[in-house]
């Protein structure tokens, strides 16, 4: 597995990492998670030593998930999660944004016993609260960092002014936003600030919820326990409207001898160094595929193609629940 640095924090990690999510929660009901554990210790095993998870996934039950599967193998890996939402313990139903301090250091408690560890190797704020200025955030995961339960600071979804702020308290290490072909917002101001401020880029969702994987199509019908049954670019009129990305990524896929998935990965590797996709799966199989795409190199053409189909194409529905916005 190649590895791949985020920015100037030392903190170098595999090339491509799991996004753990899926696997509790947002796309149906959760899995069977002895299988879970066997697909986490999997991907351990083929190379993948960076893992995303937060106390909002499920909630809680996939920080525990990921905290048993990966404690066998807990000094070799790095472990991401996340706070910033208020979530009642005994319903577990979330109410809202919470990045107080007192908040942020209960969650980092809560997650360390839940992970198994005595530090969290990469703590992002999982949205920006407006009701909390950033500095004090960003004044509050320093004290962690000093503490030691906390070893990089880490935003998701920041516009590139809130970045900025809190970048001048406490050095931030990565910032994780929605990235892929059919979704390329960074690109108008915060890549170029993490570029500028040597801060390393997170894609979430880098095959586009699966819709870039070929395998999603206009028939396609979800569960109203899967989120995408909610977003507008998962209705039938929105999958048709914007198969003609997937078209350009068979064609790519066609004459490289791969998948989709992978060229969608590989475009997103070729961006810049200091990005690190971080792709979600229930399944070993597309574990598999997906791991693949590192070694894959587009050329110049296929590059200019996928740039010109995404560049020049306006992606039917707004991504999300449509209300999402950099903050």
């Amino acid at each position: 597995m190649k590895t791949r640095k985020l920015g100037n924090s030392g903190l170098e990690i595999s090339a491509l990492g799991l996004g753990c999510m899926g696997m509790s929660s947002n796309y149906g009901p959760a899995k069977d998670k002895k299988e879970m554990i066997a697909l986490i210790r999997a991907a351990a095993e083929l190379g993948i030593n960076f893992f995303d998870t937060a106390e909002s996934y499920g909630p809680f039950i996939n920080e525990e998930l990921v905290g048993q599967a990966l404690s066998p193998v807990r000094e070799s890996i790095y472990i991401a999660t996340k706070f910033g939402y208020n979530i009642d313990p005994n319903t577990k139903v979330r109410d809202g944004l919470n990045s107080r301090p007192d908040h942020i250091r209960k969650v980092c408690e809560a997650s360390l016993k839940r992970l198994n560890t005595d530090r969290i190797d990469l703590f992002y704020q999982h949205r920006v609260d407006p009701d909390v200025p950033i500095e004090e955030v960003a004044g509050t995961v320093k004290d962690l960092i000093i503490e030691g339960k906390v070893k990089h600071f880490g935003l998701s979804e920041a516009s590139d002014q809130t970045i900025r702020k809190a970048h001048k308290i406490q050095p931030v290490t990565a910032l994780q936003s929605e990235y892929s072909l059919w979704s390329r917002e960074p690109e108008n101001d915060v890549l170029k600030t993490c570029e500028e401020l040597e801060i390393g880029f997170v894609p979430w969702s880098p095959l586009g919820q699966g819709f870039l994987t070929g395998k999603v199509m206009p028939e396609t019908s979800f569960e109203s326990s899967d989120v995408r049954s909610r977003f507008p670019r998962f209705t039938p009129e929105a999958m048709a409207a914007n198969q003609p990305i997937v078209e350009v990524l068979n064609q790519i896929a066609k004459s490289n001898e791969a998948t989709p998935a992978q060229v969608a990965i590989a475009w997103l590797l070729a961006q810049k160094p200091w990005i690190v996709p971080i792709p979600g799966t229930r399944k070993l199989e597309r574990l598999e595929e997906n791991i693949q795409a590192v070694n894959l190199e587009l050329n110049s053409s296929d590059l200019q193609e996928l740039n010109k189909i995404t560049s020049n194409f306006e992606v039917f529905g707004q991504r999300g629940t449509g209300t999402e916005k950099y903050s």
